[in-house]
């Protein structure tokens, strides 16, 4: 079996550790897993506590995920959504509606599947990220195997049209939160250590500031929209 190209992003800043921060300790509840590559991200809800269902297309990285959660499950969105066995207290999309040809659908379906009171946790890459402005004045726009870029994205979102993707879906935002560049991950390892963590720290810190220039990735973190009464 071909490794996964998507593996866990363990700095404390990356999508991954927010969707984990804001989950917490599972206590035996459900969560659903969405595209869940190799399950590198359900085993660990699983250690927090969540009884997790994972989906993933690509039977190989199915294969991997068992064993790590409670259940695999494998469909490929871009088809029809699964139907899926009773209720989950929250359902995580990491870095997956990108690779979705039509992911509003395959949101508002898997939804239905989400308990009164669950959360919906949803990451994505920020095409409005100031380096891919630049890229853009410069006439250069270059797919790459991973990044924002990933030759593998279908759909692409600004803090804004992802903001008002998500209200089409039905969904209202607590919190979005911005992740900066993954330095850990682009630096070579022999630069590694106090100075990087800062750099990085203050990057994190910028992000935040400027969400839509200086978000390498947005992270929501949502509840279904209250109903307006007639």
């Amino acid at each position: 079996m071909m490794a996964s190209v998507y593996q866990l992003k363990s700095d404390p800043h990356s999508s991954h550790a927010v969707i984990l921060r804001s989950l917490g300790e599972g206590g035996g509840r459900r969560a659903l897993d969405v595209g869940a590559a190799d399950g590198f991200l359900s085993e660990l809800l699983t250690r927090q506590g969540w009884q997790v269902t994972a989906l993933e297309r690509d039977p190989e990285q199915a294969a991997k995920a068992r064993g790590r959660c409670h259940e695999v499950i494998v469909a490929d969105l871009d088809d029809a959504a699964p139907r899926l066995t009773g209720l989950f207290d929250a359902i995580v999309y990491g870095d997956v509606l990108e690779h979705l040809s039509n992911p509003l659908p395959v949101l508002v379906a898997l939804d239905r599947s989400l308990a009164p009171g669950g959360r919906v946790l949803v990451s994505v890459p920020n095409i409005a990220h100031l380096w891919m402005r630049l890229s853009l004045l410069l006439g250069r726009w270059d797919y790459a195997d991973r990044g924002i870029l990933d030759r593998t994205h279908l759909r692409f979102f600004t803090r804004r049209s992802f903001v008002r993707f998500l209200a089409d879906a039905g969904l209202e935002v607590e919190e979005l939160v911005a992740t900066p560049v993954p330095l850990p991950l682009v630096v070579p390892p022999r630069f590694h250590g106090a100075v990087l963590d800062a750099v990085h720290g203050l990057s994190a810190r910028a992000a935040r500031v400027w969400k839509s220039g200086l978000a390498y990735q947005l992270v929501a973190v949502c509840r279904r929209a209250r109903a307006i009464a007639p």
